[in-house]
């Protein structure tokens, strides 16, 4: 087991008073067999009307903020601790039997068995990431026909990673999914909507995760791509082995590594604050992201 301590501040500064705000925040981590969350403390100014917490349609923990106050500047602090264990690795899964079964097996599965209808909503189109013939054609390398799905998303994680260059500020959240397909470059965001989409793209299913990476790594490992900042991978459906996690990013399975906040069908889902203000004219916000070991 692995614990961290996580802080998150985000601060919005406006040209203009805000008279009203209402906001979305995704920023506790969400508890799994594999992680526990021992606390989040939100520090929050200026001080919401009303605020509380509710879980969302995918089942995220969420904070739903009113601001009344007058304000030029907005700030809210998430500071977690969070206890992580062991995954499943490949060579654990490695002979079990839902590693024979083909990709398009799968996908008719989807397609037809109404026993698969909670993975079979991340198969279609979502706000930011759409079916298009471009991702079915850069994912069907992988897909030859009859291959076991297992090796073929394993292999779409590692080509991901190989083909695209990771370039902080090269785009972002309303850079087009396609520019990122012709450009060949982009962020840990674009990673994962690029993955999502090809197996969308094959009547597969996948959803984005949010969360974070370990900021220090491990005494003589290469330091991971992402941290100091959110963080994003995917999550594709494998019958009878269920949700696997990818991290194209850095080709890798997330593991003790990574600390899960939430997952939906992309982006616009789990963004970790979002919300509509009466004022404010034009903005400019500041994110910093610090993920401290605690103990083994």
């Amino acid at each position: 087991m692995t614990v961290y301590r996580i802080r998150h501040q985000t601060l919005y500064s406006y040209e203009a008073p805000v008279l009203h705000a209402h906001h979305l925040a995704h920023l506790r981590p969400r508890r799994f067999d594999y992680q526990t969350t021992r606390r989040t403390l939100l520090e929050i100014t200026p001080a919401p009307r009303d605020q509380h917490r509710q879980e969302d349609y995918f089942g995220n923990d969420c904070d739903v903020l009113e601001v009344l106050s007058l304000h030029e500047r907005f700030e809210i602090v998430a500071t977690s601790e969070v206890e992580v264990r062991e995954r499943a690795t490949l060579e654990h899964i490695a002979d079990e039997p839902h590693k024979q079964i083909g990709w398009q097996a799968v996908a008719e599965q989807l397609a037809r068995d109404p026993r698969l209808l909670a993975a079979r909503e991340f198969s279609f189109d979502s706000p930011l990431v759409r079916v298009h013939p471009m991702l079915r054609e850069y994912a069907l390398p992988s897909f030859p026909e009859g291959r076991p799905l297992l090796d073929a998303v394993l292999e779409l994680n590692d080509r991901v990673h190989s083909d695209f260059s990771y370039e902080p500020a090269s785009t972002d959240v309303s850079t087009p999914l396609a520019q990122v397909m012709r450009e060949r470059r982009g962020v840990c965001q674009d990673f994962a909507h690029v993955v999502v989409g090809c197996l969308r793209s094959l009547g597969l299913a996948a959803r984005y995760v949010s969360g974070y990476l370990e900021t220090v790594p491990p005494p003589g490992q290469p330091r991971l791509v992402g941290s100091d900042a959110s963080h994003a991978w995917v999550s594709a459906f494998v019958p009878g082995l269920g949700w696997l996690d990818l991290d194209p990013t850095n080709a890798l399975l997330p593991n003790l590594s990574h600390v899960t906040v939430a997952h939906g069908r992309d982006f616009s889902d789990v963004s970790p604050l979002k919300g509509v203000v009466l004022g404010g004219g034009r903005h400019s916000v500041k994110v910093g992201v610090d993920v401290q070991r605690l103990a083994d």
